[in-house]
């Protein structure tokens, strides 16, 4: 596609998202919307709009280049995420629904005391402005090379005008306004994917009646891996770390379960997160059909096109311009549904959490000092971004910096299983050295484990970051 329809497409779509925000925000500004949406969401709405928000766009391109590498291993961590979120919608939403929480690190508050509260606070915060906005940052790298360079647009003015777009439309209602675009952006994610498979398909020949056979036989699909034990792929390694990564970054985060706790009921939460769980796990694996079928293409016409670069250098320059249009609108569909609900889940979390605003001020100030807060928000996602694009260039380190951002969530697993599983308190002080410690000694043993044990961490690193965690706030808890 040429760079003008490619701006005129992002622009046709935020503009999209612009009017869907005006039309349901023009009545109603005030916290309880921008919070909660008025505890009044359809359950069936925030289910299909929350499968957008869990694939960013590094997803959409990533998940089908690892193929080549991979195969399949990845649906072994896919159905761990089954087991996570079962834990989730009968444990977690539960407590958050009997809590009547608006963030849900104030658990931790009341279960420990302040300090605790605020650890889980700072490292959700901490670990989603890393986090989003480098994978933000990772969509825009492609935006800029496919468009922008090419209209001599800086880098600098495509990733403001980019946020502050986001900000227009997530500024009065957030999480009233998010619930309707997700279910458009994820619409837009899940047609793009059909399309490229069907596209690609036709290509090799394919159709409804071989291609399940073609994708059985191929080498590239083989999912479970049980042979070496030591070996990252290994599947109980994937599926246990599969089951609590979907606790953690789903069930502990505020971004995911923000959305969750707008419907109207726990029952509606619960029915939400059940059907969530089905078409999330069908859509990852549509993820990695397409990448199969896009490395089979290929290898047959020779094409070199590697893992981040294989959905990007087929889609613009051998599969024609619709597919073409898709990539571009899938990948602005699951980059912007994921960034937009983690700038107003940072929002909602430093008003209640970090400045307790609930507490303090009237409800006419709250809205004024939360306005502030997604202003500065806004702020910093620029300033990350840029900060790591040009200060810190190598993209070894960007990868690694955005791996450690899920270390954080570690503290977070071992402070709710303290919580929930057991009766102790604890000295509520020594809380945040505690977290700390665990991510750090969590860092150095996935770094060294395999000089010193001959045995190599992938995703369970996570489960030790909780255990260290969990192992910690025994050793201070209160007699």
């Amino acid at each position: 596609m040429e760079p003008i329809a490619i701006l005129l497409l992002i622009l046709g779509y935020f503009g999209l998202l612009i009017l869907i925000s005006s039309l349901i925000s023009k009545k109603d500004e005030g916290n309880d919307a921008f919070f909660k949406a008025n505890k009044n969401s359809p359950w069936y709405l925030v289910a299909f709009g929350m499968i957008g928000a869990s694939l960013s766009g590094v997803t959409f391109i990533s998940v089908p280049g690892k193929v080549e590498a991979s195969q399949f291993v990845y649906f072994q961590l896919v159905l761990g995420y089954i087991v996570g979120y079962f834990v989730i919608g009968t444990v977690l939403l539960p407590l958050y629904y009997r809590l009547n929480l608006t963030s849900i690190y104030t658990y931790l508050g009341d279960r420990f005391g302040r300090n605790a509260y605020k650890t889980g606070a700072w490292f959700f915060i901490i670990s989603r402005t890393v986090g989003s906005n480098l994978r933000l940052m990772l969509v825009a790298d492609v935006l800029q090379t496919l468009v922008f360079d090419k209209l001599n647009v800086p880098y600098w003015i495509t990733v403001t005008v980019t946020i502050l777009l986001i900000w227009v439309y997530t500024n009065k209602s957030g999480i009233k306004t998010i619930i309707w675009t997700d279910t458009l952006q994820t619409l837009f994610m899940l047609i793009a994917v059909v399309f490229c498979i069907v596209t690609v398909s036709q290509d090799l020949g394919l159709n409804i009646t071989n291609i399940s056979g073609f994708i059985a036989e191929s080498d590239f699909s083989k999912t479970f891996f049980f042979e070496d034990i030591s070996s990252p792929n290994y599947f109980w390694k994937q599926f246990l770390s599969g089951a609590f990564i979907a606790i953690v970054m789903t069930g502990l985060d505020q971004d995911m379960m923000q959305k969750n706790l707008t419907c109207r009921s726990l029952k509606d939460a619960q029915k939400n997160m059940f059907w969530f769980t089905i078409v999330l796990t069908f859509v990852n694996f549509l993820f990695l059909v397409m990448g199969l079928l896009f490395t089979e293409y290929a290898l047959k016409y020779n094409i070199d096109a590697h893992k981040d670069q294989l959905f990007p250098i087929l889609a613009n320059e051998y599969l024609g311009i619709g597919v073409a249009f898709f990539f571009i609108l899938g990948l602005i569909a699951a980059a912007y549904s994921s960034a937009d609900s983690a700038l107003t889940s940072l929002t909602t979390s430093f008003s209640i959490d970090i400045l307790e605003i609930e507490k303090k001020y009237d409800s006419v100030k709250q809205v004024v000092i939360r306005k502030q807060i997604h202003k500065m928000f806004v702020a910093v996602s620029v300033l990350v971004i840029l900060g790591f694009k040009y200060f810190v260039e190598d993209a070894s380190i960007i990868d690694k910096v955005l791996k450690f951002a899920g270390f954080t969530y570690g503290p977070l697993l071992g402070l709710y299983s303290f919580g929930l599983f057991t009766k102790w308190n604890v000295k509520d002080k020594w809380v945040p050295m505690v977290a700390i410690f665990a991510v750090i000694s969590s860092v150095v043993l996935n770094l060294k484990s395999k000089a010193w044990f001959e045995f190599e961490f992938g995703f369970e690193i996570l489960i030790v970051n909780g255990l260290l965690t969990f192992i910690g706030l025994m050793l201070i808890r209160r007699r």
